[in-house]
């Protein structure tokens, strides 16, 4: 007869085991791509540098670690208390089944990992910036490995070394978190960035449409009100934090100059001369750097660059 005394596995128990390994990879992933922008941030690649693409990575993970961190620990609390007043439970078939694909995927990862570091130290292209950033992945593979093995073995369910991980993990989190302000920024450093990148976007279309005007009639308009477009769509647009016009001004008959005022410094360039973001579209390739002052553009229309495009328009 089945013995009704012995505790059953309860979908609440199904709910916990899939989210806190939820909770876990997430975690594990986040932690390894904040580590992996960090690295690239210190190192930087002349060839494949974009200070934006960091900052938004760093931004993601540093959200993730802040959310599934807490939510593993507690889950892991939740699942360790009852081990403890049943000691059974840590034969739940499904429990056993997520463990050892995570010990499964940290091996596999720890093999790859290796492979790839003698391949590119066999290529002679074992950079400091690659060789940390295999570290990280190994150091992570390898913790996942190790603690999930001893959780398998481990027969003492009041042990105190689950508490002491979890404090020291909290720990490096928290640190790991911390980092990233000196990195990318606060947040009030990063609402700046965020309003002059509308500020350059912004200069960028006027440019355009300074453009575009002079291609159809000839000459600069004398004011930015008269590029509105109600056909096109086209609303001269204005500094998103101050809400004052953009300036400009006509140089000569081919140079004109746009200025706003930024409140950072451009991540346009890093230490190497190299570009850190990628050109927006309508850019023509021009320089948009600036510092946190007033800063003005001057541009000079080369006939020869855009004869294609008024001959067009004369046509029709």
């Amino acid at each position: 007869m089945p013995d009704h005394t012995k505790p059953r596995n309860t979908p609440k128990d199904v709910f916990l085991h899939l989210f806190n390994i939820f909770t876990f990879y997430l975690s594990v992933v986040s932690f390894i791509t904040l580590y992996i922008q960090y690295i690239a941030a210190a190192f930087p690649d002349p060839l494949n540098f974009y200070f934006n693409g960091i900052s938004d990575a760093v931004r993601v993970s540093s959200s993730i670690l802040f959310v599934s961190v807490p939510t593993y620990i507690f889950t892991s609390w939740l699942i360790g208390r009852e081990f403890v007043h049943h000691p059974e439970r840590r034969d739940f078939k499904l429990r056993k089944w997520l463990v050892y694909f995570t010990l499964f995927v940290a091996a596999v990862t720890i093999i790859i990992d290796l492979m790839i570091f003698i391949y590119n130290f066999l290529s002679g292209e074992l950079t400091i910036q690659f060789f940390l950033k295999i570290l990280v992945v190994l150091l992570v593979a390898c913790a996942v490995f190790g603690f999930y093995i001893w959780d398998l073995r481990r027969t003492d369910m009041k042990s105190r070394v689950p508490k002491n991980l979890a404090i020291a993990v909290s720990l490096v989190v928290l640190i790991s978190i911390v980092v990233g302000f000196f990195v990318i920024g606060t947040p009030n450093d990063q609402r700046k960035r965020r309003f002059d990148e509308q500020r350059t976007y912004d200069l960028q279309a006027l440019q355009s449409q300074i453009i575009n005007y002079w291609i159809q009639k000839d000459k600069l308009p004398g004011q930015l009100s008269v590029l509105k477009d109600d056909i096109s769509g086209f609303v001269v647009p204005t500094d998103p934090n101050t809400k004052g016009e953009y300036e400009y001004r006509i140089i000569s008959g081919l140079s004109f100059e746009l200025c706003a005022t930024f409140q950072h410094v451009s991540d346009d360039r890093d230490k190497t001369g190299q570009f850190t973001e990628p050109m927006p579209r309508g850019a023509y390739q021009q320089n948009w750097s600036h510092k946190a002052e007033r800063t003005c553009f001057e541009r000079t229309i080369d006939p020869d660059t855009y004869k294609d495009q008024k001959n067009l328009y004369l046509n029709h």
